[in-house]
């Protein structure tokens, strides 16, 4: 590894400074920063690191554009106008501090629970994301939150099948022979995993892409499959009829390390391919050539791997769709080499120390019964009275690695409930988002080239560590900080709100567990990763995390938590099948994934990213588009009956018939109608996980003419 500097330096020389990618993103890139006499002037990959291999996204190798962006908030903040008019004048740390601290109280007498967190992935990082802050939220007692925005729902049904989210190591996937991407594009979301992909298509592979609409990465690969939004786990229990009719099986790890292949043949023999292409909105022929592409390497004894990502699982069937593909790997022995098998998230193989982080052992003090609002429901719950069965109404919010104001479904309501005058709302950011501009008091956040974190990931196995390469601009505190002053102003006493960021991540893996047996903070903050103790191949040899050690294609568990046992297939709530009375008045179904210079609505006010970006535009089929009478260019606007938003129409065939895609997530304000995608998703959740449902929604598109 080349020799850096693990503290801030001070020098007039550059210096190079280890760092990682705090974002939403599986890569979570090891960093080098280069600094001159404490400013940061280039951030670039690691060319040491496995997975980063010297190359980032083009997003975050502008991150000094960010750090040093003329809007960094500097200074705390307190409302003068109304709410959602964004205007603030500056105020000192002690008044901020003094203020959120007496508000607060005065709520905890009466029912801490009315006080409710809202954050995600703002930041990845276990110091930064949720240590300092659970802790100060489990010694109030406030509600907790449901963080199931993202993957829950897949998760939930992959640990079911599996027993655990591990899968194929990323560094082996270029040896695979056939590579599925389902549900996602890796160019835009994934890169060093497409990297991957690249090399194994030099080498012969064949690429196949599963995915409504035809992405940047479907668009690159040999052959793409559009079926239609929600139908994943229908073509799931097609492939499994035909390797299973075909007896394209490995009969030998069937035997060996499967529960209930009996009950899934019978299962299986529901699902011909005539069936599955009817619901899918495919031909018959792609039902059964992807099945056979696929159970026939495996016979030739080739490495297959599939690459489940998150937008297969935003449909009210999510859950059972990722639980369907896990079973693939299984029926023809992908599992056995490395490379092969399925990746859905690689968070499980952490080990990380959550109790220590966390402190779940603070809360409870108040007697009262615990409550728990889901994140993506928060909409609806802010505009919930006193009741019973809801609890207090919402009083105080305290958001931070968020900004649900624009990635919230259903955001009529969302933003309806922020407006509230009663609700006490608190933000630390990096800049004045749409949420933002709804906040009481506004605190000013660091962002990662200025403070000390530790990361797990979900796309590969190495411990990263982040230096601080310089030090916070203007009177920005890390999240961290921010909540230990906030427990000192609040007269908490334990000792755990006196652990530093350092104290913190030097605990954040459990050292007993033999895959982070060599953790070491101050090590790997010289280093700045680390691989942990993992088999390249984890079920080779069977050995799920499952009550039976197998993959289990009848599970138990499912049965007593209210499922179907096996696989099946859960309609979407709005489509065509389900609800043709719906599709009857809103007869086009909508994606919104994210746009490449984008992550969520992170990177949207840095001004290259975004004019790279252009402005909200919708894809829509040439056939989609000349029945309405749209044009290329034209404005138009999607609508159905939770509300609207404008977009320029790009007239393509990368959005199949029947389906309207819109990159996203733009902030509101950047939108000429102050609107954005989620004006049109709706708050209902997935079968399991409790996740949103951000691709099942049926819309109307009409031509559009701005009034003058």
């Amino acid at each position: 590894m080349t020799a850096v500097a693990p503290i801030i330096p001070i020098a007039s020389e550059p210096v190079l400074v280890r760092a990682t990618c705090p974002h939403d993103c599986p890569d979570t890139c090891a960093l080098l920063v280069t600094v001159k006499e404490g400013i940061a002037t280039e951030v670039r990959g690691d060319p040491d690191h496995p997975t980063t291999a010297g190359v980032l996204c083009t997003k975050v190798s502008r991150y000094t554009e960010r750090t040093y962006h003329q809007q960094r908030l500097l200074h705390p903040m307190k409302r003068v106008g109304h709410k959602g008019e964004g205007k603030f004048v500056q105020i000192s740390w002690d008044e901020a501090l003094t203020t959120i601290a007496a508000r607060l109280q005065e709520i905890v007498q009466k029912d801490p629970r009315a006080i409710l967190p809202y954050s995600y992935a703002g930041t990845m990082g276990l110091v930064q994301g949720e240590s300092m802050s659970m802790r100060f939220f489990n010694r109030i007692g406030a509600s907790l939150l449901d963080r199931t925005i993202c993957a829950s729902a897949g998760g939930t049904g992959y640990r079911y099948t599996l027993g655990t989210r591990l899968g194929t190591d990323t560094e082996h996937v270029q040896n695979a022979s056939l590579i599925i991407l389902w549900g996602g594009n890796p160019i835009a979301s994934n890169l060093h995993f497409w990297m991957r992909v690249q090399e194994a298509k030099r080498r012969g592979a064949k690429i196949i892409a599963i995915d409504p609409y035809r992405s940047l990465s479907a668009d690159k690969c040999h052959q793409h499959i559009a079926l239609l939004p929600g139908t994943d786990a229908a073509l799931a229990l097609g492939i499994m009829h035909v390797l299973i009719k075909e007896d394209l099986l490995d009969k030998d790890y069937i035997s060996r390390h499967t529960l209930g292949f009996e009950a899934l043949q019978q299962r299986a023999a529901e699902w011909p391919p005539e069936r599955v292409a009817e619901i899918c909105g495919i031909t018959v022929a792609e039902v059964e050539g992807l099945a056979r592409d696929y159970g026939s390497a495996a016979q030739r004894g080739e490495i297959t791997m599939i690459r489940a990502n998150y937008g297969l699982q935003r449909v009210r069937g999510g859950g059972m769709a990722v639980r369907n593909i896990a079973c693939l790997p299984a029926l023809v022995g992908a599992w056995r080499k490395a490379g092969g098998g399925m990746q859905l998230s690689t968070s499980d193989s952490f080990p990380k120390n959550t109790q220590f982080l966390q402190r779940p052992d603070l809360a409870g003090r108040h007697g009262l019964p615990p409550r728990t609002i889901n994140m993506s429901t928060i909409g609806d719950d802010l505009l919930r009275p006193t009741s019973a069965e809801f609890g207090p109404r919402i009083e105080a919010m305290i958001v931070y690695n968020a900004n649900p104001v624009a990635v919230a479904p259903e955001s009529a309501k969302v933003v309806a409930g922020f407006a509230r005058e009663d609700v006490f709302t608190v933000v630390l950011e990096h800049f004045q988002t749409d949420t933002a501009d709804y906040a009481d008091i506004l605190l000013p956040a660091t962002t990662q080239l200025e403070h000390v974190d530790v990361h797990s990931t979900y796309g590969h196995v190495y411990m990263m560590a982040n230096n601080a390469a310089i030090a916070p601009l203007g009177e920005a505190k890390s999240n961290a900080e921010i909540f230990r002053l906030l427990a000192a102003h609040m007269g908490f006493e334990e000792a755990c709100f006196r652990d530093s960021d350092d104290d913190i991540a030097a605990q954040a893996f459990d050292r007993n567990h033999p895959r982070a047996a060599d953790f070491d903070w101050q090590k790997l903050k010289e280093t700045g990763w680390q691989r942990l103790n993992i088999a390249a191949a984890p079920f080779a040899d069977g050995g799920f995390g499952t009550p039976s050690g197998k993959c289990e294609f009848y599970s138990a568990n499912m049965l007593a938590d209210g499922y179907d046992p096996l696989p099946t297939y859960i309609p979407p709530y709005e489509s065509r099948d389900s609800n043709p009375d719906l599709a009857a008045k809103y007869p086009l179904a909508m994606i919104s994934p994210p746009a490449r210079n984008f992550l969520n609505s992170s990177f949207v006010n840095v001004q290259s990213l975004r004019d790279t970006e252009g402005e909200p535009h919708l894809d829509i089929h040439p056939d989609d588009a000349a029945e309405r009478g749209i044009i290329n260019g034209a404005t138009v606007r999607i609508f159905n009956d939770r509300g609207s938003m404008l977009a320029k129409a790009r007239v393509t065939p990368k959005a199949r018939v029947g389906l309207v895609v819109g990159l996203s997530i733009w902030w509101k304000k950047f939108a000429a109608d102050g609107k954005n995608a989620n004006e049109v998703t709706s708050q209902r959740l997935t079968d399991m996980g409790k996740a949103p449902t951000f691709y099942d929604v049926l819309v109307e598109v009409e031509a559009y003419t701005i009034p003058v």
